[in-house]
């Protein structure tokens, strides 16, 4: 049994001619005569029933074709399908990416992506990169955004953009006074980070190494230097907690300039040379079948990195204007 002699049985069943039939399937009268025979014998019962003058479609035959409509049917689907498919910036689009990146480079990247794949629909999620590794393996992601390193066997990363670490201070503070700070003075204050498990909080501590050890120094009891606080389930608590003047902390770029504040309510002030930072990162398996959807993917997320180095001038202009006025 095949497609095409389903295709005979039920154009013949509707024009109920031989030679009709076999001019809409575009084949000699023959050729159709002996596949629908060969349909029935392969059945065992007949089809049709022929005279001189007509055809006519059996009872068991009714059902047959119409199973068979059925049948073509969902082959027509398919080749749909299969054609739909050959445009890659039609299928939705699954993207990941961590706490820390996404709630600061979606809003960005999902305009850019529409202007560059307006028939995509886009379906994004945050979380740990544990979770969006094991998702990508799966397959339950397509993509994810994600701070390098970052190792996964069968797994493409490519680099999108650094971004600097930039220093998050309650208005007023003393060290609102400097144009670009250091770890070693970061040291010395009441300094809020994401508790121990957060990627971002070990990027922080590895970048500035001074901070390594006011996190593993003991605080004596008559102790002068502030403690360590590590009480921020997340950047936006943590800003939060800096804008009440409970301590300052290390922020991205992205997630320091995300809302404008007053001078006097928080400062943000670039690190001195060398620039802590992150490398941001698009991952993404090698057997993924759409190569053109990654591409406008990383082409919008490096718009961004427009956007990103606006913030930079902006955030180094308003902290030099402070420090001089």
């Amino acid at each position: 049994m095949t497609l095409t002699e389903l295709r005979y049985v039920v154009t013949l069943a509707r024009e109920r001619h031989f030679g009709r039939a076999a001019e809409r399937c575009h084949v000699s009268q023959p050729t159709l005569s002996v596949a629908v025979k060969k349909l029935e014998d392969e059945l065992g019962i007949p089809l049709f029933e022929r005279s001189k003058n007509s055809i006519r479609v059996t009872e068991t035959g009714k059902r047959i074709i119409e199973q068979s409509q059925r049948v073509l049917d969902q082959v027509s689907l398919i080749r749909d399908m299969a054609q739909d498919g050959k445009n890659q910036l039609n299928a939705p689009l699954k993207v990941g990416a961590i706490y820390t990146i996404g709630p600061y480079l979606f809003p960005h990247l999902l305009p850019e992506l529409r202007r560059g794949a307006p028939d995509m629909p886009l379906y994004i999620e945050e979380n740990y990169t544990a979770t969006l590794r094991q998702k990508l393996r799966q397959s339950e992601l397509d993509a994810i955004i994600i701070a390098l390193p970052f190792e996964e066997p069968e797994v493409v990363t490519l680099p999108l953009y650094d971004e600097p670490f930039v220093v998050l201070l309650p208005g007023g503070h003393p060290l609102t006074k400097h144009e670009s700070l250091t770890a070693e003075q970061l040291a010395q204050e009441q300094l809020l980070l994401l508790g121990p498990g957060h990627c971002f909080r070990d990027q922080v501590l590895e970048s500035c190494p001074p901070l390594v050890a006011a996190v593993s120094r003991p605080k004596a009891a008559n102790a002068k230097s502030p403690a360590l606080v590590t009480e921020g389930s997340s950047l936006e608590t943590i800003r939060h907690m800096v804008a009440s003047g409970l301590g300052i902390t290390v922020l991205p770029l992205s997630a320091a300039t995300a809302m404008q504040y007053d001078e006097d309510i928080l400062a943000v002030r670039p690190f001195a040379q060398p620039v802590p930072y992150r490398t941001v990162a698009l991952a993404w398996r090698v057997t993924f079948p759409r190569p053109k959807a990654i591409d406008v993917l990383s082409l919008a997320a490096s718009q961004c990195r427009v956007i990103e180095k606006a913030r930079l001038k902006k955030a180094a202009d308003a902290a030099a204007s402070a420090t001089s006025s």
